[in-house]
C-alpha cells in the first residue's frame, strides 16, 4: 500500500458537531479549531491519538476505517491479532475459540501479532547499544513517532530505526505465504488495530515508502462480531476449538501493555504512557532538564494498547487479563520455532527509513523570518487577555495570536478585542456579530436566541 500524503483516521461529522469545544481543549498538539460552528482538525498537526474522539459528548469523531468485506478481494486473508483483542475476552473464552471464529468470519490465517516481539527486543538492544545519543526512544507507538516528527523534530534522530511489532509481522508472514507457493497478488494482509493511529501508520507509513499491510479492521468491530457468535455457542454447548496456534510467550502478551518494552531493555529505562504525560517529559528532555536516560519507551494511551480509542473493554481489566494470561504460559519460548527459521530474513528487514521532521508547528521555515514571528506573537499576547477561554475559535490565547501570525485568523476573533473596538468605535455590533458567526455559526446564535424567546415566553 503506497504512501500517498499524511493520512489522517479521525474525521468529524460535521452533522452532528455542534462546537462544544471539548475536542479543542483535550487536543495535546492544539491542532483543532472550530470555524462555522463545528470542529476542524488540522491534517499536517494531527498525530491520530484519539484524544479529541474520547472527549466528544456525541460522537461526532470517528474513525474511518476499511470495508471489513475487503479480505475478500484475496485468496489468502490473514488477521494479524494483538494480544489486546484476546485481552479484551473474558478468561474463560479460549484463544483457540476467538481465532476459530475469526476463520470462520472469512480469514484463512490467524497470527499473533506479539510473536515477532522477541526478535525485535533483540534488535533494538543491539541498536541501542550503538546509539550515540541517549536516550533511545521506542518506534512503537505511531502517535508518538508523529508527536515528535510534529512538535520535537530534534529528538527524532534518537528515536530506533526498528519496526514495530504490526510492521515485523506482516513482513513475516508475507514471506512465510509466498515460501509456500502464494502469489503475492493473492494475499491479504489486515491488522486488528486498537486506535486510529495506527490506522494511520497503514495508510500514510512512517520511515517507509509503502506499508506491508492491506488493511485495517476496527477491534471493537471485531471483537463484537466474534465475541455474539462465542457467547451464542457457549449457551448451546456447540463450541468448535479449532486448530492451535501457537501461544505468545509472558514478555510478548504484555508487550503492547506499559513497560512491556522497557522492562527488557538495558540502562535506566522509563515506560511513560498518556500523551499529555509524554508531551511534559519530553519537553523537559529538550530542555535538558532529565538525563542519565538509556531507554524510552513512550505509548500515547493510558495503559498504552489497552487503552486504545478502538478498545471496547475497560483498559484496567484488560491489562489484568493479560498479566494473568501471561502467568499461565511461564516457558513458552519468546520466539517461535516458526519465526527463528526466518531469522536471517528478518534481521534484514526490520530496519525503518529515515525519519524525517514535520514540524508544520513552526511559524515559518526560514529561521530569521521565524524568529521575526515569534516577536509578532509575543507583542500580541501583550494585547489579548490570556485567559485561554475558547470564544476565538481556537484552544488558547496563544494558539490565536500564532494563528493571527500565519494569517488564518485576526486580532478580532477575541471577545475582549471585540468589546474594547466597539467602545471605541473601531468596530460596529453588525460586524461583531459576523466574526462571531463565522466562527460559532449562524445557526448556533440562532438557536440561543430561540431557546431563550422560550424561556422569556414562560416566564411570563
Amino acid at each position: 500500500m503506497t504512501a500517498t500524503g499524511f493520512y489522517h483516521a479521525l474525521k468529524v461529522d460535521e452533522d452532528k458537531c455542534y462546537g462544544c469545544t471539548h475536542c479543542m481543549n483535550v487536543c495535546p498538539t492544539t491542532a483543532i479549531r472550530i470555524k462555522n460552528g463545528v470542529a476542524n482538525i488540522r491534517p499536517d498537526w494531527c498525530v491520530d491519538c484519539g484524544e479529541c474522539m474520547r472527549a466528544c459528548p456525541v460522537d461526532a469523531i470517528f474513525v474511518e476505517q476499511d470495508d471489513f468485506n475487503r479480505i475478500l478481494d484475496y485468496k489468502c486473508r490473514v488477521a494479524l491479532v494483538p494480544a489486546v483483542l484476546i485481552g479484551q475476552f473474558p478468561e474463560k473464552v479460549t484463544e483457540a475459540e476467538i481465532f476459530s471464529v475469526m476463520r470462520e468470519l472469512g480469514f484463512t490465517h490467524v497470527f499473533q501479532t506479539e510473536h515477532t516481539s522477541g526478535l525485535i527486543k533483540r534488535t533494538m538492544i543491539e541498536a541501542a547499544r550503538e546509539a550515540e545519543e541517549k536516550p533511545v526512544i521506542s518506534s512503537f507507538c505511531p502517535a508518538i513517532v508523529r508527536l515528535i516528527q510534529i512538535k520535537f523534530p530534534a529528538l527524532l534522530d534518537q528515536v530506533l530505526p526498528v519496526k514495530p511489532p504490526i510492521d515485523a509481522s506482516a513482513v513475516y508472514f508475507r514471506k512465510r505465504l509466498e515460501d509456500e507457493g502464494y502469489a503475492p497478488e493473492e494475499i491479504g494482509i489486515f491488522y486488528v488495530t486498537p486506535c486510529a493511529a495506527k490506522i494511520a501508520a497503514v495508510k500514510s507509513p512512517v520511515g517507509e515508502q509503502e506499508s506491508p499491510l492491506d488493511g485495517v479492521i476496527n477491534m471493537q468491530f471485531i471483537y463484537n462480531k466474534i465475541y455474539k457468535l462465542i457467547k451464542s455457542r457457549h449457551e448451546t454447548s456447540s463450541i468448535s476449538p479449532g486448530e492451535m496456534l501457537p501461544f505468545l510467550s509472558p514478555a510478548a502478551i504484555k508487550y503492547s501493555l506499559t513497560g512491556g518494552e522497557a522492562s527488557h531493555m538495558e540502562g535506566r529505562c522509563l515506560a511513560i504512557d498518556e500523551i499529555h504525560n509524554v508531551i511534559e517529559f519530553l519537553e523537559k528532555l529538550e530542555n535538558d532538564e532529565i538525563d542519565r536516560v538509556d531507554f524510552l519507551e513512550l505509548r500515547a494511551c493510558d495503559q498504552s494498547c489497552a487503552g486504545g480509542v478502538l478498545v471496547g473493554g475497560n483498559r484496567f481489566l484488560t491489562t489484568e487479563r493479560l498479566n494473568k494470561r501471561a502467568g499461565r504460559f511461564k516457558g513458552v519460548a519468546d520466539i517461535p520455532g516458526d519465526i527463528k527459521a526466518y531469522t536471517h530474513f528478518m534481521e534484514q528487514n526490520l530496519d525503518i527509513g529515515p525519519l524525517e521532521p514535520r514540524s508544520m508547528m513552526a511559524l515559518d521555515e526560514d529561521m530569521g523570518e521565524a524568529m521575526r514571528k515569534m516577536q509578532q506573537v509575543r507583542h500580541l499576547m501583550c494585547f489579548l487577555p490570556g485567559i485561554d477561554c475558547a470564544a476565538c475559535g481556537a484552544p488558547n490565547c496563544q494558539s490565536l495570536a500564532e494563528d493571527i501570525v500565519r494569517r488564518e485568523s485576526q486580532l478580532s476573533a477575541c471577545v475582549f478585542i471585540q468589546r474594547m473596538m466597539e467602545k471605541h468605535r473601531k468596530l460596529s455590533g453588525e460586524h461583531a456579530l459576523k466574526i462571531i458567526e463565522k466562527i460559532w455559526g449562524a445557526n448556533r446564535l440562532d438557536k440561543d436566541c430561540d431557546k431563550k424567546g422560550a424561556e422569556n415566553n414562560t416566564e411570563v
